[in-house]
Order: C-alpha cells, then sequence, then structure tokens
C-alpha cells in the first residue's frame, strides 16, 4: 500500500461525512464529488475503486436501517457459528486466525520494563497507521492520523520498554488483514497488555464474522456477564488493536452507529467497506 491509499480515503472520509451531514437533501453525486474537488465520474469511480460499490449503495450499508436488519437477523449464538456465513475460506474474507497471547503478570505489572518494541507507520485503505510488536506478536495497532500522538499513546501503554522504529516481519503479515487483493496474512500473534476481562471481550470481538454486527448487550451476553454492558463498552473502547480486533462491528441496539476511538466517520467507513467487500465475494 503507498501514500495513495491515505489520500484516496481522505477524501471518501470527507464525501461521506458530507453525506451522513446533508442526507436529508439527498445530495446529488456531483455536490459530492464537487465537495471533494472532483469530477462526478472521477469521484464515482475512485469510490467504486476503493470500497467496490457506488455511493449510494455504500450509503445503504451504513444507514440505520440495514443494520437493524443485521441485528435481526444475527443468529443467537453468532459467536460460536461465524463460520456459518459461507465465507470462511473464499478470498480475503475469510476469518483472521488469530491468536491472543495477554502478558504475564511480570510484563503487566513492570509496565514493559523487560519488552523491546518495534514499531513503525504503514498506510492502509482507512489512514496511516501505527503497528507495534513485541518478540511474541503485535501488541499495538492504531489509526495515526498525528503520528506523535500515536506514538505517545504507545510509549504511555508501555512506558518502561525499549522502542525500536522499524519495519519489521510481524507489522507485514498483520498490514495484509486491509488487502483485498493480496494474500490473506497466515496466523497472526497479538501480545496484549489487558486485564482477564479485557482480553475476554476481544476475543469475543474476534468471533463476529466480516460484514456482520452485533450490540455490546450481545457481547455481554456472549462473555456471561450480561449486566456488564458498561464494563464491556469500556474494554471495546481500550481496544489496542484496531481494526484486527473488530470492534468497529459493535454498534448501539437501536442500529446507531456510536462511538469510534479512531472517529466515527472512519467507523462508518470501515463497516460499509466490509459489508461491500462481502457484496463483492457473493456476486
Amino acid at each position: 500500500m503507498d501514500k495513495r491509499d491515505t489520500l484516496n480515503y481522505q477524501r471518501i472520509e470527507k464525501a461521506i461525512e458530507y453525506i451522513q451531514t446533508h442526507f436529508k437533501a439527498q445530495p446529488s453525486l456531483e455536490e459530492v464529488a464537487e465537495v471533494v474537488h472532483l469530477s462526478a465520474a472521477h469521484f464515482q469511480k475512485l469510490f467504486a475503486d476503493w470500497a467496490g460499490v457506488s455511493p449510494k449503495k455504500f450509503l445503504q450499508y451504513t444507514s440505520i436501517e440495514y443494520a437493524k436488519q443485521l441485528l435481526r437477523h444475527t443468529p443467537a449464538n453468532l459467536f460460536d457459528t461465524a463460520m456459518e456465513t459461507g465465507l470462511s475460506g473464499t478470498g480475503r474474507l475469510h476469518d483472521l486466525f488469530v491468536n491472543i497471547e495477554g502478558m504475564t503478570p511480570g510484563e503487566y505489572k513492570d509496565k514493559g520494563a523487560a519488552l523491546t518494541i518495534h514499531f513503525y507507520f504503514y498506510e492502509s485503505p482507512f489512514g496511516h497507521l501505527l503497528v507495534a510488536s513485541t518478540a511474541k506478536g503485535i501488541c499495538y495497532m492504531v489509526f495515526a492520523d498525528d503520528e506523535v500522538k500515536a506514538s505517545h499513546g504507545l510509549f504511555n501503554q508501555f512506558p518502561k520498554a525499549h522502542f525500536i522504529q522499524q519495519s519489521v516481519a510481524l507489522h507485514h503479515e498483520v498490514v495484509k488483514a486491509f488487502a483485498v487483493k493480496e494474500a490473506l496474512p497466515g496466523k497472526i500473534k497479538l501480545h496484549l497488555k489487558g486485564t482477564a476481562f479485557q482480553l475476554k471481550v476481544w476475543e469475543a470481538l474476534l468471533k463476529i464474522p466480516t460484514g456482520q454486527l452485533t450490540t455490546y448487550g450481545q457481547i455481554a451476553d456472549t462473555i456471561n456477564s450480561p449486566k456488564a454492558s458498561r464494563a464491556v463498552g469500556t474494554a471495546i473502547g481500550s481496544n489496542p488493536i484496531a481494526f484486527v480486533i473488530p470492534c468497529h462491528r459493535v454498534i448501539q441496539a437501536s442500529g446507531a452507529i456510536g462511538g469510534y476511538m479512531w472517529g466515527p466517520v472512519r467507523k462508518t467507513a470501515i463497516i460499509g467497506w466490509e459489508a461491500a467487500q462481502v457484496e463483492r465475494l457473493l456476486k
């Protein structure tokens, strides 16, 4: 991926934000294209190249009615039957083979004092990305609109670790999760700093199939803590691995998209993009 991906996403993000703000006026393709300083034909092609569908179809995927439909048709045992989506083994939508290893009590308590962490910045279809890893796996991955702020977030997570700004093979493997045309990533190993409760919530998120949505309450039920929706929301909000641990697939019971650590417009973009990839695969 190159910087063109980020530039294209910035245009798409601006278009999505405009449509969401002005949806009652039903803006035309030409009007939205003008907002991002492109001709209507160029904007239509750019959007289709990025999402795989037209802007109009994409907005359908990000509407409350579409979200409600997904929630209504989500089986009660979604997290135990993720493979029933029919997408396993076909193209890039295969469920990622992700293994979470929690940091030891010593590593947690010592704030990473014994860890060497490699970190580097990459491009993705949803903007600039910071990826960091220990010898055991990916420990941190966030969208980095501000590189300095993103770096400080990493340093604060592991204040006593030894940091090396360098690209390593583990990073390239996890960045493949964003690729539509490239080979699927292999087994992705995550080395996470979290409480037992947080790890349980993050593991539940990994079982939400691509193109599906669920709610905070359903996650709470899944981990056998039906009264802990608020705590579940807090754990989801502290997810240290953007996209791969798909906290973007958790929305409000009303069908509203809800908040997102890296911005609600980006969350909307990811949800719509994933739905478009599912449609493309099933054609």
